[in-house]
């Protein structure tokens, strides 16, 4: 076991080396604050790293912050093309690691934060609690433990690893579990051998109504044109509308609104066909393979697999001794959470926001990127990057610079998610905000092969986001 307790100024620990963390790092140090980053896996961007084949929405343009940049530019580093998009791989070694590598010693790898706290005082204890640093409790990848003391501590360590479970009902599905072995919660890469042969020629449901369901929808359809048998089961808790597949022509943000267009494609191909209106409670074994079972009795037919994109949630047990004003239903600060509701805003209608909106009860400490957003998908890297150069400012001293807004966001369009690495064009189409109304009951058919289908007026379900922008 170790402790820091350095004789000089205390650090500001930051969770999380990925877009938002470091960035949060360059701000820091422009605000001549010395920041320290604490990131669980081996190298910058893990997380981002673990869905590199799928293709970003936003561009390179959007993509790099500016205090950031700065920080590269002495070391010779270009920016990419702004007007390209890039793979969730590129972002992480093109841009996130060199920034990583720029910080040097202020970033640790194999650091696991497991629990911040006010030093000596738990979350009950009153008196003397402002005056008190934050101790920051963290195993190492050899399995040591350290304890860390901080002056105040930026929580981005993201919702990656927290996906929301297949039940409708916010938990596992009865067997859920007990199938684990045919269950995934990420969309397929399926250029890597034994993922594709995992798929190819099977049935399989796509559980989500995002932008991650969108691409997994997509990847499949485009499996099925090569591996014959290869068919997708596009699970919806809502039935089909205008709005279901995204904001389209009117996205600021182009490659998100072709997004939905390709899972579209993927439906009136043939090789995706709809269960709607449908809200997962169970999974048995079926014929060799499973099914799903829905609230109402119905059951799917059965399938080789099921991937899961129901969207993400925060992981705040490692902060129950600090004091958190959460909303009850997002799990976001209480007054960032009106602004993101995605029943009420897609990605460009949130306000952008800073150190104000992202208080707490427990000063110094700030939840910032995804996890900031609870469980909203709503999330821009844009609005995290502006969110640390808010609080950067606030732990600086300069509250005229916290509170001013140096943001202005893509409007319109599909709540979160990220678009297709290799599908880089756009196409027009009509069609709302992914949080708009579901249309009334209407009958469709689908596919190449015909199926009548009963469309409910079911609220539409919150968007799922694939990766961090």
């Amino acid at each position: 076991m170790s402790e820091n307790t350095p004789a000089g100024p205390l650090p500001v620990v930051v969770i999380g080396a990925g877009p938002v963390g470091l960035a949060a790092a360059a701000h820091l140090i422009e605000q001549n604050i010395e920041p320290l980053v604490l990131e669980a896996g081996p190298g910058a961007g893990t997380a981002v790293r673990e869905w590199g084949h799928v293709r970003l929405f936003s561009p390179w343009a959007e993509v790099v912050d500016p205090a950031a940049e700065k920080l590269l530019a002495p070391t010779g580093w270009v920016r990419p093309d702004g007007a390209s998009y890039p793979a969730g791989a590129d972002w992480a070694e093109q841009y996130l690691q060199p920034l990583a590598d720029v910080l040097g010693e202020r970033v640790r790898y194999g650091a696991r934060v497991t629990g911040v706290a006010r030093a000596g005082r738990d979350r009950i204890v009153d008196s003397g609690r402002d005056e008190q640093p934050f101790t920051v409790h963290v195993t190492t990848a050899d399995g040591g433990e350290q304890r860390i003391t901080a002056r105040a501590v930026v929580d981005a360590s993201g919702t990656w690893s927290t996906s929301n479970p297949l039940g409708a009902d916010g938990l596992p599905a009865l067997g859920e579990r007990t199938h684990a072995a045919r269950i995934s919660y990420r969309v397929p890469d399926l250029k890597d051998p034994a993922v594709r042969a995992r798929y190819a020629g099977r049935r399989t449901a796509v559980v989500g109504s995002g932008a991650s369901a969108f691409t997994a929808l997509a990847l499949l359809a485009g499996l099925a044109t090569e591996e014959p048998g290869t068919h997708a089961v596009w699970v919806l808790r809502r039935g089909l509308s205008g709005s279901t597949y995204g904001g389209g022509e009117a996205d600021q943000l182009p490659a998100r609104g072709a997004l939905g267009l390709r899972a579209k494609a993927a439906v009136e191909a043939g090789h995706a066909s709809a269960l709607t209106g449908f809200r997962t409670a169970g999974v048995e074994p079926a014929d060799g393979r499973v099914a799903l079972l829905s609230e109402d009795g119905r059951r799917s037919e059965p399938l080789d697999e099921v991937i899961v994109l129901t969207g993400l949630r925060p992981d705040l047990s490692f902060l129950s001794e600090v004091r958190l004003g959460l909303d009850e239903r997002l799990q976001a600060p209480v007054a960032l959470a009106p602004l993101i509701d995605p029943n009420q805003h897609s990605c460009g209608t949130v306000y952008p926001h800073g150190a104000a909106e992202l208080s707490h009860p427990e000063s110094g400490v700030h939840l910032v990127g995804m996890k900031s957003y609870g469980r909203a998908p709503t999330f821009l890297a844009m609005t995290g990057y502006e969110q640390v150069r808010s609080v950067a400012a606030a732990l600086a001293g300069d509250h005229e610079a916290a509170a001013r807004v140096e943001l202005t966001l893509p409007e319109t369009g599909v709540c979160g998610g990220a678009g297709l690495f290799d599908q880089p064009d756009t196409e027009p189409t009509d069609g709302g905000g992914c949080c708009s109304a579901p249309a009334a009951p209407q009958l469709i058919t689908l596919g190449a092969a015909p199926q009548l289908i009963t469309l409910g007026a079911a609220p539409q379900d919150s968007c799922s986001t694939a990766g961090g922008c």
